[in-house]
């Protein structure tokens, strides 16, 4: 292997690593507090608009094509009532503020000013310049926002880029597999690798019957078993669908090369250490069961 050469998963790594970084805003409690300070409904109503604020004032149903997994009857309530109350430029705005409180209080002022977050910035930029918008709905949305001056803030934003336009990519793979939003939760969560069922069921608006249903079309379909776990075609199905995800995320790693892609993952995970440790994401909201 040469020194330019990008291992066949050092994209997903890379992603796998750095985008904590991105998703820890949402599980904070920062967020839903500087959201309803600017009208909004804690909870379900300021999560979707604070991740569809870059569409517009969109409606429920761009929303459910674009976050995939959630039920549309709980995103309806919310949306787009949304923006009637903070437009979507509020929104973005508040969203950056958050980033911003969260990694402070994460990563500490010293954290933050680091030369290696300004080096991670860096990367992290150069990577998604070569990400495409095409069938990239969440991606291209996000991509026409200014990158923030802050090399902290332009990290969290360069790490929204990589993540939704990674994130796009899998829906398709999903959708060529004919995994529908609640089948693919059943058997991500089945993986063993993801939050708790109960949380999934809970967070994205499904029903027991919901959920027993698509666990129903699946063994019909021999790719779960009858406790509910994967089979072994179940499995390959999975692997499949992560295969197709990074030859469709590939580009950016490729570009960035391999020394690039590796610094940007050492750094990424010194930082996510310190968000875990920080109690960034509440551990009750992953494992199997």
């Amino acid at each position: 292997m040469t020194a330019t050469a990008l291992e066949p998963r050092a994209g997903r790594r890379c992603h796998n690593t750095l985008n904590p970084l991105h998703s820890v805003v949402y599980f904070s409690p920062e967020y839903d507090d500087m959201l309803s300070a600017i009208g909004l409904e804690r909870g379900a109503m300021a999560y979707f608009a604070g991740r569809a604020a870059p569409l517009g004032a969109v409606t429920a149903g761009t929303v459910a094509a674009t976050f995939y997994n959630f039920n549309h009857a709980v995103i309806a309530p919310v949306i787009p009532r949304a923006w009637e109350l903070a437009a979507p430029a509020a929104v973005l705005d508040a969203r950056l503020r958050i980033a911003d409180a969260v990694l402070t209080r994460l990563l500490g002022a010293d954290g933050i000013a680091s030369a290696e977050i300004a080096d991670a910035a860096v990367l992290a930029l150069r990577a998604a310049e070569a990400c495409t918008r095409e069938a990239r709905p969440l991606y291209a949305a996000n991509a026409e926002l200014p990158v923030p001056e802050q090399p902290h803030l332009a990290l969290w934003h360069a790490a929204t880029l990589l993540r939704e336009h990674r994130g796009d990519g899998h829906l398709a793979a999903l959708l060529a597999t004919g995994l529908d939003g609640i089948e693919a939760l059943v058997t991500h969560t089945a993986t063993g690798k993801s939050f708790t069922p109960r949380f999934v069921q809970r967070s994205r608006g499904w029903s027991a019957e919901d959920w027993a249903a698509a666990q129903d079309r699946l063994r019909d379909r021999g790719l779960l078993d009858a406790e509910g776990e994967l089979t072994e075609r179940g499995m390959e199905l999975r692997r499949e669908v992560e295969a197709v995800t990074d030859r469709l995320d590939r580009a950016p790693y490729e570009y960035l090369g391999a020394e690039g892609v590796e610094r940007l993952t050492v750094i990424a995970g010194g930082a996510v250490g310190r968000v875990l440790a920080g109690g960034g994401f509440p551990p009750k909201y992953f494992g199997k069961r």
